[in-house]
């Protein structure tokens, strides 16, 4: 009876070793066939800094799991080697068109002008600078106040909204920690129609930029301000104060007397 129970337990156990075996063959074919599957992607292999070219010496190839692909990812370093980085990079970061100056785009802010745009900017005496938190990458709408033909009083103007700003003197990249920075001049991206209407009211009048939120991107139909939106200037003339007049009492004069003679004959003639 013992015997009979030993070998159906030993028949039992060998069954699900079987299965258990024969599971993890599958799961170990499965997990080759998706390495099989893998991506190719191109990764950086130190830390780089906006502006660097990338050398060859600066990318490797890495396997990547097929089911986490990334959207613009370069797949052969043939085709970011010779490229500048547009932005702070990590090492071992893969590499994505977005992040990479276009083939043959030069180095500095040209890099990191898109294709049909411009950039344009702005002296010193035409920004106000948000107390320094004009930074790269914040967006601004440009306002120009200016005296016009068929009003002599001054009208200000919104330009151009949205404008991103693509440098703050000669940063291209905002500061870490946040911090506000005084520059000297601002760099806008902007269409070229766009660029001539900056420049046209930059010398009509006074030039100013206005802070956006960073999510508002949205485009305002703002009317022209004038002067008499600001209230009304009172036509009264300033009252003059006359000056007060000091009245002096004069005292009459005191009568005096002349004693006239002629020949025998004297009289007297009193004078007030």
């Amino acid at each position: 009876m013992n015997a009979r129970r030993l070998v159906l337990a030993l028949v039992i156990a060998i069954v699900i070793s079987g299965g258990l075996t024969l599971w993890l063959s599958r799961r170990i074919a499965k997990s080759h066939a998706a390495a099989s599957a893998a991506l190719q992607y191109v990764v950086t292999t130190r830390k780089m800094d906006a502006g660097e070219v990338l050398k060859p010496e600066d990318v490797r190839q890495v396997r990547w799991p097929g089911s986490m692909s990334i959207s613009g990812a370069i797949t052969k370093p043939q085709e970011a080697i010779g490229r500048a980085v547009l932005y702070p990079l990590a090492s071992g970061e893969p590499l994505q068109e977005g992040q990479l100056a276009a083939p043959g785009a030069g180095l500095g802010l040209s890099a990191k002008i898109p294709e049909g745009m411009r950039a344009l900017s702005l002296k010193s005496d035409q920004v106000v600078g948000v107390s320094g938190f004009l930074l790269p990458g914040t967006h601004v709408d440009v306002l120009v106040t200016y005296h016009s033909a068929a009003s002599p009083s001054p009208v200000t103007s919104t330009v151009l909204q949205n404008a991103e700003i693509l440098a703050a003197g000669q940063k291209t990249e905002p500061d870490p920690q946040g911090k506000p920075t005084q520059v000297d001049v601002v760099t806008l991206l902007v269409s070229p129609q766009d660029a001539q209407k900056v420049v046209l009211a930059s010398t009509q009048g006074r030039v100013q930029l206005v802070l956006r939120n960073g999510s508002d991107n949205a485009q305002v139909t703002v009317q022209p301000m004038q002067m008499s939106a600001l209230g009304e200037v009172s036509d009264a003339k300033p009252l003059v104060t006359k000056p007060k007049v000091q009245r002096v009492t004069v005292s009459a004069p005191k009568p005096y007397s002349i004693e006239i003679v002629n020949g025998d004959k004297a009289t007297k003639e009193t004078f007030q």
